[in-house]
């Protein structure tokens, strides 16, 4: 909302506050103050002149030779080039030093031969946007009345001495997107009172009512809707003062009438609809929804189909009007009008918005519909209008209006008792101060005992509740006035929780390992939603989605890091590795809430170790990421409770695909992508993990525990096992690990062989042990005796045999 203060002052007394004061004192009220223009900052030098003479350039067509009056002792030549320059016109003139917008110096200059001592300036030279200036002046220079002085300020008579305040409003306050309603908010705030425009004005003795019947079939969307009949007015240019305010409002200038509409909607915040009474084509008004594939031409020129979700506003038979939005070619004011048919009407916001946003329609009429306008101002402001086309426009004023109201427009009442403002506000106002602050604000208070009951104008729409008064009782009294307080209930120093804390740890260990945190999308296609899930949901699905690509919640990360892959790898970036801490989304059946639920995943790819000096290359494979994993199960404290089992997944690599057990319950798995999808999505070779994030740190996470480096030595033994090949080295280790007792410290597999030396369907598996005691110095035969028992457990579970 651009605010003029020069405009203001006609309804609040600004008298010892200054424009930027002013935007200071409303944003610590709670209403942002985006910014205070100047609107003759960086001008000076520029005066009414009277152009006494006009004549041909003698060296140029396109030029003009004027003699002007400048107020000065001599009138002066300046050349103008504009095509509507005359004698006789009453022009703005930049004299010899002035300055214009960006800094532009007006000098003494000879044009083809001829002096030249200033410019004629048009409206957009003075630093009036194109948009904004009137048709008739749009190319050329601007014409004042005749009423002015040559040699006055011109920028004062434009009003270009005025300061601009643009308002941030927040869509609660809609009461501030008028004049008035500004002007109540700085009363409130300076402690004076709002002075409103006087609007009696004289009528003809025949009735309106006898020239325009009104009937409203949709009566929940258009409850109220009055007609005024203004007659015998003179279309014509609005005076000079008309048209600079609504220039200062960001509206442009047509004619006295759409002018005055424009006026009344800043002033009063009621948007206003002028018909051509005699194009109306009825003595009729009908407002009703419209019939489906029916058609209208607003005033832009465009042909809109309708549908039955849009209110119209008829003759009887055709639309004349999208109500609250734009109105009909066929009714418009052109200037052989004679007869106005003033419409003031109460809309339906939403039906306005639905109207509006069909069309692409959006004005300062339905922003102001969409956002609730007073209904206790809709007669007001049509009497504002027809008083204004009295005396700006010579129109006869009939009497009465034509309205249909079934309009129930009560006053809020709430009540609230001062001990619970100032418990809220945590501060001692006393009921004084309270009632002082509502009266301000221009609601009818009673008092009783401490208790306010308080009736609020309905201009105010977005005060309902009790804390909606603590909020008006705080911003007046001053939010800077609140007094810093220190809590007075114990404290205790923040921490993580366990769960937190094993999530960064987690968190840092990843990225220590060299993986890189990615966080991609929780809405994800229906195709996508469920792929690599670890556990099976239904989809859980949004209402109105933007698109498909984002229309379910996602049962996996897994799918989004490898579109992550994929857009790396199209840029070149072809080693990349990433890991991404995030919920996924289990249905809880139709209309319930979906259970979120916290998983880790990762993708690599490309290279993980590159030694261009030594010439070592490491790929990643599948070892290589579940060395990640066994890193940080070890770190979680988790290592001795996971195991790996050989597992078939859709869209992974049917040989190289493990699940991952916690304590034999399936907590995830890792695998390569499987070289269908790798080749249909262009990744190179890519492995993949997930993890049940939740269901890993809620498990009871063993301590960790350091030990010495032993002081004595340690013994290995190394045996290679010849077995079926169906047999999983992992159970094998297993086995190893307990035959060995207490002495057998670490277990490790070092080869795999599988050829022609061995029988058919056998495999050779060769570990490592390492035996040693803390403690003391192992002999020969205690680890040979702890070794045979290794070899007869893997021999009467496996038929292992020792290769020789």
């Amino acid at each position: 909302m651009f605010v003029s203060y020069k405009w203001l002052q006609n309804y609040v007394d600004l008298s010892g506050i200054s424009a930027e004061e002013l935007a200071e004192k409303i944003t610590r009220s709670g209403i942002e103050v985006e910014g205070v223009e100047a609107l003759n900052e960086g001008m000076s030098g520029v005066v009414i002149g009277h152009v006494l003479e006009k004549e041909q350039h003698p060296n140029a067509d396109k030029l003009n030779k004027c003699l002007v009056d400048v107020g000065g002792e001599l009138p002066v030549q300046i050349i103008c080039g504009a095509a509507n320059v005359d004698k006789g016109q009453k022009v703005a003139v930049a004299t010899v030093g002035a300055v214009l917008p960006g800094n532009f110096k007006i000098k003494k200059a000879k044009l083809r031969g001829e002096e030249s001592n200033g410019m004629i300036c048009s409206l957009q030279e003075l630093g009036i946007e194109s948009k904004l200036v009137a048709k008739e002046f749009s190319e050329g220079i601007f014409v004042f009345p005749n009423d002015v002085q040559p040699g006055a300020d011109a920028l004062a008579e434009l009003s270009r001495d005025d300061q601009i305040l643009e308002l941030g409003l927040t869509p609660n306050r809609s009461d501030c997107l008028s004049m008035l309603g500004v002007a109540h908010e700085v009363a409130a705030i300076l402690g004076r009172s709002v002075t409103y425009p006087d609007l009696t004005h004289e009528e003809a003795s025949e009735k309106a009512s006898d020239f325009i019947t009104v009937a409203v079939e949709a009566k929940e969307e258009n409850p109220l809707y009055v007609a005024k009949v203004i007659r015998n007015v003179r279309i014509a240019p609005s005076p000079l003062w008309l048209q600079t305010r609504l220039m200062a409002a960001g509206i442009r200038p047509h004619n006295n009438v759409v002018d005055i509409t424009n006026y009344v909607l800043i002033e009063y915040g009621q948007p206003l609809h002028a018909f051509d009474y005699d194009r109306l084509g009825s003595k009729e008004i009908l407002v009703r929804l419209a019939e489906a594939g029916e058609e209208i031409i607003t005033l832009d020129g465009q042909k809109r189909v309708l549908t039955p979700e849009h209110l119209v506003i008829t003759n009887g038979k055709e639309p004349v009007a999208l109500a609250g939005v734009m109105g009909g070619e066929n009714s418009e004011v052109h200037s052989d009008t004679t007869t106005i048919l003033l419409e003031s009407a109460y809309f339906n916001g939403q039906t306005v918005r639905k109207a509006s946003k069909d069309h692409g329609l959006r004005s300062e009429a339905s922003a102001r519909f969409e956002k609730g306008v007073d209904p206790n101002r809709v007669r007001a402001a049509a009497e504002r209008a027809a008083q204004l086309m009295m005396e700006l426009a010579g129109g006869e004023v009939l009497n009465g209006s034509a309205e249909v109201n079934c309009l129930e427009a009560e006053p809020a009442v709430v009540s609230i008792h001062v001990d619970k403002i100032n418990k809220v506000l945590g501060m001692n106002i006393s009921v004084n101060e309270i009632q002082s602050i509502f009266t301000r604000l221009g609601f009818e208070i009673k008092e009783d005992n401490g208790t306010f009951t308080v009736t609020v104008p309905t201009r105010r729409g977005d005060i309902t509740i009790e804390e909606d008064l603590i909020e008006e009782v705080a911003r007046l009294y001053g939010y800077d006035n609140i007094p810093s307080t220190f809590p007075v209930s114990a404290s205790s120093p923040g921490r993580l929780t366990e769960y937190q804390y094993n999530r960064r740890k987690a968190r840092r260990y990843l990225e220590g390992a060299g993986l890189y945190q990615a966080i991609t999308y929780s809405l994800t296609s229906e195709e996508k939603a469920s792929q690599f899930a670890l556990e099976a949901s239904d989809y859980t699905r949004l209402a109105m989605p933007m698109s498909e690509e984002r229309s379910v919640l996602r049962l996996s990360l897994v799918p989004h890091l490898l579109e992550t892959l994929k857009y790396n790898l199209a840029r070149q970036n072809d080693q990349v590795a990433l890991y991404e801490m995030s919920s996924v989304f289990i249905s809880n059946g139709a209309g319930e809430q979906p259970v979120e639920k916290e998983r880790l995943s990762g993708a690599v790819t490309g290279l993980w170790h590159l030694n261009q000096w030594q010439g070592e290359k490491k790929p990643v494979d599948f070892y290589v990421v579940k060395g990640i994993l066994d890193g940080l199960f070890d770190v979680l404290g988790l290592k001795e409770q996971i195991t790996y089992k050989q597992a078939k997944r859709d869209g992974l690599h049917p040989g190289r695909t493990a699940e991952i057990l916690l304590n034999g319950i399936t907590a995830g798995f890792i695998g390569q992508v499987h070289p269908k999808l790798q080749k249909q999505m262009d990744l190179t070779e890519t492995y993949v993990f997930e993890l049940a994030l939740q269901q890993l740190l809620e498990t009871n996470l063993e301590e960790l525990k350091f030990s010495v480096i032993p002081r004595f030595p340690s013994m290995t033994r190394d045996i290679a096992l010849v077995v079926d090949r169906e047999i999983v080295a992992g159970d094998l280790k297993e086995t190893i690990s307990e035959a060995g007792g207490k002495l057998l410290k670490e277990v490790s597999v070092f080869d795999l062989y599988e050829g022609d030396k061995l029988e058919e369907n056998k495999k050779s598996l060769a570990f490592s042990l390492r035996y040693f005691d803390p403690e003391r110095t192992l002999t020969d035969e205690e680890v040979t005796k702890a070794h045979e028992k290794v070899l007869r457990a893997v021999e009467e579970k496996y038929a292992a045999v020792l290769r020789g």
